[in-house]
């Protein structure tokens, strides 16, 4: 397949899966070589296995990363850390693009960012909406799963001191009505303290901020 017939096909696609590529092809060991010599020469970026990005100067749509995201490991979501930037729930940017799933763990670094997939059994897989841009869709936590998964996932014991360290804010996108109710759904004492004291802690800051 020369270089124009292959753009023609994939130019549109924000990303270039060779699986897909591949199928029904006559000689799929031919093209495998033509997409190593593009990786080779920049004209293709590998982000994993069979799943490539076209460089800069051939793409015709916008990547949004959200989507890789979740096109790298399937099923996937955007939650924790990412999430809290998303929804405003923090102050800070934050690079790595942590994801809950149901397969391995795995964190794929790639050259337009860090993906980091953390694994959750397939009864906690749920609290995430969808999100598309440029036709791309992703999948990312709400504010309260995604609080919940952070703490589910990183074992950690919770206080006031700490919840201040992680520079909690925007406490209005958080809906606590659900963020206890998610957290029952998780079936652990653990998960509801967990909650409570998000609740009480918010609660207490909203205060704090009137009387300033």
């Amino acid at each position: 397949m020369k270089l124009e017939e292959f753009l023609k096909r994939v130019r549109g696609m924000p990303l270039v899966d060779a699986e897909n590529l591949l199928a029904g092809v006559a000689n799929p060991a031919g093209i495998k070589v033509q997409l190593s010599r593009w990786r080779k020469s920049g004209k293709l970026i590998r982000l994993k296995n069979n799943i490539y990005l076209l460089s800069e100067n051939f793409r015709k749509v916008d990547i949004y990363e959200p989507y890789i995201a979740c096109v790298l490991k399937q099923p996937s979501y955007i939650s924790l850390q990412k999430a809290f930037e998303y929804h405003g729930l923090i102050p800070e940017g934050v690079p790595v693009y942590t994801c809950v799933t149901t397969k391995r763990p795995e964190k794929i670094a790639t050259p337009i960012g860090t993906f980091d997939y953390r694994h959750i059994k397939n009864s906690l897989f749920w609290g995430y909406v969808s999100l598309t841009v440029n036709k791309q869709p992703a999948f990312i936590a709400s504010p309260e799963k995604a609080l919940l998964d952070f703490f589910y996932l990183n074992g950690l014991r919770i206080d006031d001191g700490y919840l201040e360290e992680m520079r909690l804010q925007n406490f209005r996108k958080i809906n606590f009505t659900k963020l206890i109710e998610y957290a029952g759904k998780f079936q652990s004492p653990g998960i509801l303290k967990v909650a409570q004291i998000i609740k009480r802690y918010a609660a207490k800051r909203r205060k704090e901020e009137k009387y300033l």
